[in-house]
């Protein structure tokens, strides 16, 4: 049996109200609340701290902040070899993306469909 499935028909069970009783809407059986198996989850997030993004800014060149992550590709306007990027799916679906680069140097813009 898995959890928040009818142990009966295997639809998905409706969100366990304040009773402890579900009832299927599929097969109208009635259960109580260990057909959700368990409820309690734990959940560890981590943070980037701001101090460690601010060190990194400043080693990139410092308070002009990139754009987004580097890459080392050469700007056509000034030979910089690092640039950032950004991506966008501005065409349909099963077309590629659009990549724009930013030079981290002297900020000019270019963009390139993948």
């Amino acid at each position: 049996m898995d959890p928040g499935f009818c142990p009966d028909c295997g639809t998905v069970l409706p969100p366990l109200k304040s009773s402890s009783k579900v009832s299927c809407y599929n097969c109208q059986g009635l259960f109580d609340a260990s057909a959700f198996g368990t409820m309690e989850s734990e959940y560890t997030i981590h943070f980037n701290s701001y101090a460690n993004k601010k060190s990194d800014q400043a080693d990139r060149g410092g308070e002009d902040a990139a754009e987004g992550p580097i890459v080392n590709r050469q700007c056509p306007k000034c030979g910089n070899d690092q640039m950032s990027y950004a991506t966008l799916q501005l065409r349909s679906a099963d077309e590629g993306q659009t990549v724009f680069f930013t030079c981290t140097k002297c900020k000019y813009k270019t963009s390139e469909n993948s």
